[in-house]
């Protein structure tokens, strides 16, 4: 094994091609980040991860550490840009014996570093600005942005007291020292307040209303806004003092849903064959999957999420259910398309069909066409202008 100063050496090595890579890609576009990616030592963050393994069916995470890849290897995942995952199901991995991990959800990752960058530019920050972190994981976005501003001026919180304490190990071996809190992130941090910008590295359902007591007039909040079945967007906002405007950018990152807004376990009730009313279906369950039209889906039915199952050894059908408010649709293929049976409150499909046609008659744009408008009263998506078709965000 090699020794302490040749993988500080071969880290360092590592780091600069690193932050050459994102700069040539795009992502890093000012030299102040570029220094920071090149000093901060993602190695501290993540000394151990899972990795996704390519065989087919169950997906099986596979333990990724200096003595199951070699030194070399690790490393070179370490500093490649990539998401890691670090924690499944909210429990604590045993790393003495780390095994295979299969049929459990992720909890907590260090996000690949060309993403952190892009979010850490998309923010605007200059000296003298104090920054609340919501979602601290690892702690390498959180040295990024010491690095940048100085230790006084970040805040960050996670909600995980474990991964809470890890952060604060790492952030300790590499010589930064901001304030870290445990807590619910969708409270912000009233002491610290105001701030200048707010960055959540998680997904949210809407923009809590602590935030924008907190955020400065004119301060940017840069999060995630997602529902249950996908994420939406990254949405860069501007608060106006009560409220706040912005736009979501072109690509949509999915984080993992804030703990307190994860969807309820029990999917919903599973309608019976003979349940609800049949007509055929404008559009099929590909629209749940396939990416501007699937962001359409999600803000006609933010309660909702889908699966698939044969029926009675028959074909495959998509069920969507609302456990919300017990609403379901099922698509079924036919010979001519598909045909949809709903039941319930609210006329799921419709919603969908009704969002995505809009959509495509606006020409199917990519997420930058939709911005955000955040009142006390409601927060709407809408598309084009904020006089444009309007899809309220769930409370």
């Amino acid at each position: 094994m090699a020794s302490e100063p040749d993988i500080e050496k071969a880290a360092a090595d590592l780091r600069r091609r690193l932050a050459h890579r994102l700069e040539k890609d795009g992502r890093l576009r000012s030299p102040e980040w570029r220094a920071a990616v090149a000093a901060v030592p993602r190695h501290l963050f993540v000394p151990r991860f899972y990795r996704e393994g390519d065989a087919p069916g169950v997906t099986t995470w596979e333990p990724v550490t200096p003595d199951t890849v070699g030194q070399e290897e690790w490393l070179r995942l370490v500093y490649s840009d990539e998401t890691w995952m670090t924690q499944f199901d909210g429990r604590d991995i045993d790393w003495g014996d780390p095994k295979p991990i299969s049929n459990a959800a992720p909890t907590s990752s260090s996000t690949s570093p060309g993403l952190v960058v892009r979010m850490l530019e998309d923010l605007d920050v200059c000296e003298d600005m104090h920054v609340l972190e919501i979602g601290t994981g690892t702690g390498y976005s959180t040295a990024l942005l010491c690095h940048r501003l100085g230790n006084e001026s970040v805040t960050s919180i996670e909600t995980d007291e474990n991964v809470a304490r890890r952060a604060r190990e790492a952030l300790t071996m590499s010589g930064f020292t901001p304030q870290l809190l445990v807590g619910d992130g969708r409270a912000g941090h009233l002491d610290g307040a105001p701030y200048d910008r707010l960055i959540a590295t998680c997904g949210f359902r809407n923009i809590p209303s602590a935030w924008l007591e907190q955020v400065v007039p004119g301060g940017i909040i840069l999060t995630t806004l997602r529902g249950w079945m996908r994420s939406l967007g990254l949405v860069k906002l501007i608060v106006t003092g009560d409220g706040g405007n912005g736009w979501f950018s072109e690509d949509h990152p999915s984080f993992m849903i804030a703990r307190q807004q994860g969807a309820p376990e029990s999917l919903g009730l599973v309608p019976g064959p003979d349940d609800g009313t049949k007509r055929k279906a404008i559009y099929g369950p590909d629209v749940l999957t396939s990416a501007g039209a699937a962001f359409m889906a999600q803000l006609a039915v933010p309660d909702a999420r889908f699966f698939t199952l044969p029926v009675d050894g028959g074909p495959v059908c998509t069920y969507v259910l609302d456990s919300v408010s017990d609403s379901f649709a099922v698509l079924a293929p036919t010979a001519s398309g598909w045909q949809v049976r709903q039941g319930g409150p609210r006329r799921l499909w419709e919603a969908v069909e009704s969002a995505v046609a809009t959509w495509e008659k606006y020409g199917s744009p990519n997420t930058a066409a939709f911005g955000l408008s955040v009142t006390r009263s409601e927060q709407v998506v809408w598309l084009g202008n904020p006089n444009g078709p309007r899809w309220p965000l769930p409370s």
